[in-house]
């Protein structure tokens, strides 16, 4: 690989770890940079690679907000124990499921998403604890831990995002801790998703090692920059990376 090309796949990295640690959607930078960078590289060994990177952010990310905010582990992790199992069946289907027959489906929960937080000001913003009851606390386990998971190791752009989201609404944690409960579950999918893929040769370890380096760099910025400015800001960074998202994703649909 030629240095340009390195060097914009490990700013990508740092770049991804920032914005996956503060509210998701990482992989709208990292993967297509790998598809871009490394022409012809089948699109299983970009995931599985992307994984490899992904899970030291994540993990950076999720230990960093455990020492500086509270975890709701009743939540987050059962969640993530799920994950690792579900995302691992996904990465298994990845390369017989074409994308392109999700993308309809996923922008139109990107656009609901965007109209959702848009119209709700104070939406993760500040917390309902009234929200938190059982029935609740086991849908936002099952949402996070079954289809958000088994969506990680199919697609995965976006999937923080999903997270933050899933229990920002079900059980009205605030933007923060929502972001600090992603991380955790975001970790355990990443990990099921790299088992297989790597189980079946679709990683690239050197640079995928190179590129988690950047990565956990970015994650760790992100996280205590989150922290730091509070649920306001990781609102603006989340409405920014939902229509980067509806943007990246019907480009692809309709013009690519």
């Amino acid at each position: 690989m030629d240095p340009v090309s390195l060097t914009t796949l490990l700013t990508a990295a740092a770049l991804a770890g920032w914005v996956d640690a503060v509210v998701g959607g990482g992989g709208l930078l990292l993967l297509p940079a790998l598809l871009l960078g490394a022409p012809g590289v089948p699109v299983a060994t970009a995931l599985g690679t992307n994984k490899l990177a992904a899970i030291f952010g994540t993990s950076t990310a999720a230990v960093t907000y455990a020492r500086r905010t509270k975890l709701d582990w009743a939540v987050a992790g059962p969640a993530a124990g799920l994950a690792v199992v579900t995302a691992g069946v996904g990465a298994a289907l990845a390369g017989a499921v074409p994308a392109g027959a999700y993308r309809p489906v996923v922008l139109a929960v990107l656009v609901s998403v965007a109209v959702f937080v848009l119209t709700r000001p104070r939406l993760g913003v500040v917390s309902f604890p009234g929200r938190r009851t059982p029935v609740r606390v086991a849908t936002a386990v099952a949402v996070a831990g079954l289809g958000i998971a088994l969506y990680d190791g199919l697609i995965g752009p976006g999937t923080g995002t999903f997270l933050v989201l899933a229990f920002t609404a079900l059980v009205g944690a605030d933007f923060v801790h929502a972001s600090a409960m992603a991380k955790v579950v975001n970790a355990g999918t990443n990990l099921g998703a790299l088992v297989v893929f790597a189980a079946t040769g679709h990683v690239w370890w050197l640079l995928g090692a190179a590129m988690a380096v950047c990565n956990v760099a970015g994650a760790a910025v992100g996280a205590r920059m989150a922290l730091r400015r509070g649920s306001g800001f990781v609102r603006v960074v989340l409405l920014v990376v939902v229509l980067a998202l509806v943007g990246k994703l019907g480009y692809d649909q309709w013009v690519a």
